[in-house]
């Protein structure tokens, strides 16, 4: 069985997406044109690309259609609450950041915690005989972490639309919304509270746990895991050649650098981009190179699947 990658089919995530693995070598290929729904990696076999929206991508990983995907961890969460025996968050991408929290209007003035707003709650109900409402696409986020602030004086109103205008046209008296810059939601006379970031969301490379593992799909996990590992680890270091004494051992200790290849007293350091002078105060002359891959230390990426996989498989 081929591995099924999924990957947002537009916007700006898909953008970010296809770049992520572009940089890694990998180019996606659409299929019939800009309007397919499949598409091809170039650079690795025995992976089919699906190309859906990202709350596609979120419920396929949920149900096993897929065995990995590109999507936010806010929609996630959203469909997976018991993330881990259904999901594994296999690697954070580094793109795709906003935050899910609590907004209430600007001209609550009294209002700025969670406290604030059970008290706002209580009030609403005794004086309206009726619940205070939020309007969210997150109802299970929002349930979650209304229950674990304490409040229950409250009503879910499901948005289908834009969520920061539901206070504006009267259908609910707050939001729970995802939000980047805060722009939009102070464009609609709205203001987050001080302890209501239910998520700090990014782009994850997920894994479904409920997907057929057969033998050719862990393969080709393991290569591209591997490729993207050893990608990231090369954009966060430099390789250092240089030739050291007797004394090897402990400067490379105090350097805080990893030994790649040694002969004859000529070593290649693999070190962290922070750590260069560092290193280089300690470690004496060295050459300085920058490198596409490197490939160290096992496929810790593949091993995190692996064992998320081997979790929920083992019996109870």
């Amino acid at each position: 069985m081929a591995l099924t990658l999924a990957i947002p089919s537009k916007g700006r995530l898909q953008e970010q997406a296809a770049a992520f693995f572009a940089d890694a070598g990998l180019a996606l290929k659409q299929a019939a044109g800009a309007r397919g729904y499949r598409a091809t990696m170039d650079g690795l076999g025995g992976i089919d690309v699906m190309l859906l929206s990202a709350s596609e991508i979120a419920a396929a990983l949920l149900a096993g259609d897929v065995h990995l995907g590109v999507t936010g961890e806010d929609l996630i969460r959203e469909v997976a609450p018991e993330l881990t025996a259904r999901i594994a968050l296999v690697h954070p991408l580094g793109f795709g950041f906003a935050n899910v929290v609590v907004a209430v209007p600007q001209a609550w003035i009294d209002v700025s915690t969670m406290a604030d707003l059970d008290d706002v709650c209580a009030a609403f109900a005794h004086r309206h005989r009726r619940r205070l409402r939020i309007a969210t696409k997150y109802v299970h986020l929002t349930r979650a972490f209304f229950a674990h602030a304490g409040i229950s004086d409250y009503r879910i109103v499901e948005s289908a639309g834009a969520t920061e205008g539901a206070p504006t046209a009267g259908t609910a008296e707050a939001i729970v919304d995802i939000t980047t810059t805060g722009t939009t939601l102070a464009a609609n006379g709205l203001k987050t509270l001080d302890d209501g970031t239910i998520l700090k969301s990014q782009a994850q490379l997920a894994a479904s746990l409920t997907a057929d593992w057969d033998d050719a799909a862990r393969a080709s996990a393991q290569a591209l895991l591997a490729r993207l590992g050893a990608r990231e680890r090369a954009k966060a270091s430099h390789v250092l050649r240089l030739r050291l004494g007797s004394d090897a051992d402990e400067k490379i200790a105090r350097a805080g650098v990893s030994v790649l290849s040694r002969a004859d007293g000529e070593y290649a350091l693999l070190c962290p981009r922070p750590r260069l002078m560092q290193a280089i105060a300690v470690l004496g002359d060295a050459t300085v190179h920058d490198v596409d891959y490197v490939f160290e230390g096992g496929n810790p990426l593949y091993a995190r699947l692996a064992g998320a996989i081997a979790a929920k498989s083992a019996p109870p």
